[in-house]
C-alpha cells in the first residue's frame, strides 16, 4: 500500500484544497505518513502570490528529493498552474498538476494498475513538455472553461483524516477582479461557488465527525453565490448554516471592504455562533496607490467600514493585509498608509513586500521602490502592527472568553484560540478541539 504526505503552502483556500486531497487519497487506499521521509508519493500544494513563495516551493522540492530520492513528487497548486514547465524541470518532480485538474490527482496516484512503478499519469507528462497541449494561455484560464468542477469536496470519511482542529471549508474559488498586482485570477479562474445545499451538507458531515469550529474560506469570499442560479449571498448562507446545522462556531476568512455591509456585520455581531473576527484587506492607505492597484475603494471608504465593525462589534478582531513598496509608492504615499493604520482599530496586520508577478499589469510599472526602502517600510508597519496587537490584548484584560483548544506544548500548557482571534494558554494538557472558558489576566502577557 503506497504511503503519501502533503506539503502545503499559501492561503486558507490552499489549505482547504490540501485537506480535500488528503481525504480523497485516503479513500483511495493510500496511507498517510507524517512527513516526506518515508513517503512513496509527496504532494506539494504550492502558492505563487510572491517571488518568495515560488522560491520556497523550489527549495522544498529539492530538499525532499535529496532526503528521499525514490519518492514521486507531485506538484500542484497556483505555482503549478502558472509555470508548469519551470517546476517540471526541477530534478525529482514526477508530475505537475494545475489547479484546473487537481481533482484528478487521487486517481493518478491511487490507480492500482500503475503500482507507482512507472511514470505517474499527469496533467503535464514530462516527456511531452513543449508540446502544443501545454500552451494553456492565460486567456484560456480566464475564460473559466477548465475550472468548472475545481472546488473539491471536503467531506471526510473518518475523524482520523483530519489534519487540523478547525477544518477549513472552501465555499468559493477564483476571482473576477483584476487588481494590477495579483496573479490569482490567472491561476484560479473566474469566481464560482459551492451550492448552498452542498455547503450545508458538508458542514453537517464535519459536525458529525466532531468539528466544533469550521472556517469558511474563499479567494473572494464576499462574492459567494453571485454565479449561482438562483443567486445566493454569503449573509444568507451563514444564516442557513446557523438555522440548519448544529455547528458551534463559524469563522469567516478574508472579506473585501465592499462586502462588509451593515447587514453582514449585524449578523456577525448578533450571533454567539459566529466568531467576531473580520479580516479586511487594505493594501494601501494612499488613494493614489489604491487607484494604481486597481482597487475599487478609497481610504475614506475603508475607514467607514472599519468604523462600522468597531461600532457594532466592539470586541471583534480586525485584521488587514498591506502591501509596501508598490511601484511608484512615494514616502508621502507610505506615510498616508501608516497614518491610516495608526488611526484605525486594527488588532493585527499581515505586511507584504511588493513582488512583481509575471503577466500582471504591475510587473512593468515604472518607478520601482528600492529593496532597502521596502524593507524599512515593512519593518515600520510590523512595529506598528505589534503596538496595535498589544493594545487590543490589553483591552481584553479581565474578560472571560470561550476558547477552543488547539495543540499541546512541550511544557505543561495547551494553546487555545478565542472567537476574537486571541491565542491563549491553558494550564495542563486538556484534549484538543474542546471548548474552555478562559479568564484573561488583568495584565496580559506580551503577544
Amino acid at each position: 500500500m503506497a504511503r503519501f504526505s502533503i506539503e502545503n503552502f499559501g492561503c486558507r483556500a490552499t489549505e482547504a484544497d490540501s485537506s480535500a486531497l488528503r481525504s480523497a487519497l485516503l479513500r483511495r487506499g493510500l496511507t498517510l505518513v507524517p512527513d516526506h521521509l518515508t513517503a512513496d508519493v509527496v504532494v506539494l500544494n504550492t502558492c505563487t502570490v510572491t517571488q518568495a513563495a515560488d522560491a520556497q516551493a523550489r527549495e522544498v522540492i529539492r530538499k525532499i528529493h535529496r532526503s528521499n530520492p525514490s519518492a514521486r513528487i507531485v506538484v500542484t497548486g497556483c505555482y503549478a498552474q502558472r509555470a508548469p514547465e519551470e517546476l517540471a524541470a526541477i530534478e525529482g518532480v514526477s508530475c505537475v498538476v494545475g489547479n484546473s485538474r487537481q481533482s484528478e490527482i487521487p486517481r493518478m496516484v491511487g490507480d492500482p494498475s500503475d503500482g507507482l512503478s512507472g511514470r505517474l499519469r499527469d496533467f503535464f507528462p514530462l516527456a511531452d513538455l513543449g508540446s502544443p497541449s501545454l500552451a494553456h494561455a492565460p486567456a484560456k484560464i480566464l475564460a473559466g472553461d477548465i475550472f468548472a468542477d475545481s472546488i473539491l469536496p471536503m467531506t471526510l470519511s473518518a475523524p482520523e483524516e483530519w489534519d487540523r482542529t478547525r477544518p477549513i471549508l472552501k465555499i468559493q474559488d477564483g476571482c473576477n477582479r483584476r487588481c494590477s498586482y495579483c496573479v490569482i485570477p490567472f491561476v484560479r479562474g473566474r469566481s464560482r461557488s459551492l451550492a448552498p445545499d452542498q455547503v450545508v451538507s458538508e458542514v453537517r458531515a464535519l459536525v458529525l465527525r466532531g468539528a466544533k469550529e469550521i472556517v469558511l474560506s474563499g479567494i473572494n469570499l464576499g462574492s459567494y453565490g453571485r454565479d449561482l442560479e438562483p443567486r445566493a449571498t454569503l449573509t444568507a448562507l451563514v444564516r442557513r448554516i446557523l438555522d440548519q446545522t448544529a455547528l458551534d462556531q463559524i469563522r469567516l476568512s478574508s472579506i473585501e471592504p465592499q462586502h462588509v455591509t451593515e447587514d453582514f456585520v449585524c449578523l456577525v455581531a448578533s450571533s454567539e455562533r459566529i466568531a467576531p473576527h473580520f479580516h479586511i484587506p487594505l493594501q494601501s492607505g494612499s488613494d493614489r496607490i489604491l487607484r494604481a492597484m486597481h482597487r475599487w475603494y478609497r481610504a475614506g471608504h475603508y475607514s467607514e467600514r472599519i468604523g462600522l465593525v468597531r461600532r457594532l462589534a466592539p470586541h471583534a478582531a480586525i485584521g488587514a493585509d498591506v502591501i509596501v513598496g508598490f511601484p511608484g509608492e512615494t514616502r508621502e504615499d507610505f506615510d498616508a498608509t501608516a497614518r491610516l493604520i495608526s488611526e484605525l482599530p486594527f488588532t493585527y496586520l499581515h505586511v507584504f513586500s511588493f513582488s512583481a508577478r509575471p503577466g500582471t499589469p504591475a510587473e512593468h510599472l515604472p518607478d520601482p521602490v528600492p529593496a532597502a526602502e521596502i524593507r524599512e517600510r515593512a519593518r515600520a508597519l510590523r512595529a506598528l502592527a505589534h503596538e496595535k496587537s498589544q493594545a487590543f490584548r490589553a483591552s481584553q484584560a479581565g474578560r472571560t472568553l470561550r476558547a477552543l483548544t488547539l495543540a499541546h506544548s512541550e511544557d505543561n500548557w495547551t494553546e487555545a484560540l478565542t472567537g476574537n482571534y486571541l491565542k491563549v494558554r491553558i494550564a495542563g494538557r486538556p484534549a484538543a478541539n474542546q471548548w474552555h472558558e478562559v479568564s484573561l489576566p488583568l495584565r496580559p502577557e506580551p503577544a
